[in-house]
């Protein structure tokens, strides 16, 4: 169950946040076999004047309106699943809501299974993917 935060410009409009986050969670779904009820993304607005980046790294020209994605998982996903994930994010957004891919930059962090408790205080290592029960 990935955990995904995206940092966007401020003023970005809820519905081009709502695109974005649609493309993100449809290459997770695609790419890396995830559920697709597995949707736990939060979007921040950045101000301009706090997000200080290069616009040349690695010679790629990034606009005054990169979209930031970092995305936090258990390990286990080959380098060509990450690969596959990062080209559909950034074909995804392009697509679907205009967003140029040289503005798309990703990262990621990944962990273990006692390193989540999704719900209810319970020890994530324990039910290992097993649905929980409400409390």
């Amino acid at each position: 169950m990935p955990i995904v935060r995206t940092a966007v410009k401020a003023g970005t409009s809820p519905d081009l946040k709502q695109k974005i986050v649609s493309g993100i969670h449809a290459a997770l779904v695609d790419s890396i076999g995830m559920p697709e009820e597995e949707l736990f993304n939060l979007v921040q607005d950045y101000d301009p004047n706090d997000f200080f980046y290069s616009r040349k790294f690695n010679e790629i020209s990034r606009s005054d309106s990169i979209v930031l994605i970092e995305i936090t998982m258990r390990r286990g996903r080959s380098d060509a699943m990450k690969t596959a994930l990062y080209a559909g994010i950034a074909r995804n957004l392009e697509q679907n809501a205009n967003i140029d891919p040289r503005d798309v930059f990703i990262f990621m962090h990944e962990n273990d299974h006692s390193d989540w408790s999704v719900g209810n205080g319970k020890f994530a290592m324990k039910i290992v993917q097993q649905p929980g029960q409400d409390a």
